[in-house]
């Protein structure tokens, strides 16, 4: 009997307060040491960077997380249990999660993302394999915080955030992601998180893994000024501005700038802020963490 194809529901729960984020954005451009936040990275040209980066020789932590998945899966599921409702934290294209959803036989699918054109797409694609299953896109930036109101039921559920993004935040505001997890795993017995977490290695692995040699992550890095000249007017040039990717063995973390290569200057909203050449914005840090 062939299951009746269900069709996925798109749920968008992105606060856009258009005045505040150009406020915001701003601040950080004109701030003594420039930041660009790195959700930012993700429009649509964004998201196909980051699927070719994650295809690259020298970007071990998908291969790597793969094949610790592949070989681990059964003994996985079994710690899981089936029947729970599936939450993917950053969901994407949905390809990691979809590797798990026969073994685990969730009750729904939740996707959660702040590409939400990404994840409709990924959702419909889901149907043609998985027809009978409860499937919910949420746009939301859980940076923020985790608004899953009306959207779980008060079964067990599984948070599935793969991929090592847990570095994206500084180790305070993992803590309080994680805390904020464990409470909604605490409303709900049974529940459980499966996160991935890059560990700390040698240098040259870390620097050759966030500035390859075909230059699809600076490609990356450097989308993150088209897309903001797309969205907000900005003048960006983005040939005026070189990739700079490293890890800082002090600090446990990789460090993603953008280096002005010349003198210039650009004007968010009116506001001059003048790029000595060598000067750099900080886009992106990956914290790498030890097994304690």
């Amino acid at each position: 009997m062939i299951a009746k194809r269900r069709e996925p529901r798109l749920v968008d729960r992105l606060v856009v307060d258009a005045e505040a984020e150009r406020r915001e954005l701003v601040a950080g451009l004109m701030r003594e040491n420039a930041a660009i936040s790195p959700k930012y990275f993700y429009d649509e040209v964004g998201c196909a960077l980051y699927g070719a980066i994650c295809r690259l020789p020298e970007y071990y932590p998908t291969r790597t997380e793969v094949g610790l998945f592949q070989a681990r899966r059964a003994e996985i599921a079994a710690a899981i249990g089936p029947g729970r409702q599936f939450v993917d934290l950053g969901a994407g294209d949905c390809r990691k999660a979809e590797g798990w959803l026969p073994f685990v036989a969730p009750s729904r699918y939740v996707a959660v993302d702040i590409a939400l054109p990404e994840i409709a797409g990924a959702l419909e694609r889901l149907g043609a394999d998985f027809p009978g299953l409860e499937r919910v896109g949420v746009a939301t930036d859980f940076s923020h915080g985790l608004d899953l109101e009306g959207i779980l039921d008060a079964g067990p559920a599984l948070y599935f955030y793969p991929g090592s993004s847990i570095g994206n935040f500084t180790p305070d505001e993992a803590t309080a992601f994680l805390a904020g997890i464990h409470r909604q795993c605490a409303t709900r017995p049974g529940s459980s998180l499966l996160i991935g977490v890059d560990g700390k290695k040698e240098k040259a692995v870390l620097d050759a893994a966030y500035d390859d040699a075909l230059g699809v992550t600076a490609a990356f890095n450097r989308n993150v000024l088209r897309h903001l000249n797309a969205k907000f007017g900005f003048g960006f040039d983005l040939a005026g501005f070189s990739h700079v990717g490293f890890y800082d063995e002090r600090e446990g973390r990789i460090e993603m700038h953008l280096e002005s290569l010349r003198e210039q200057a650009v004007r968010p909203d009116g506001h001059e802020r003048r790029c000595r050449r060598g000067e750099r914005i900080h886009t992106e840090n990956s914290y790498k963490y030890a097994p304690a």
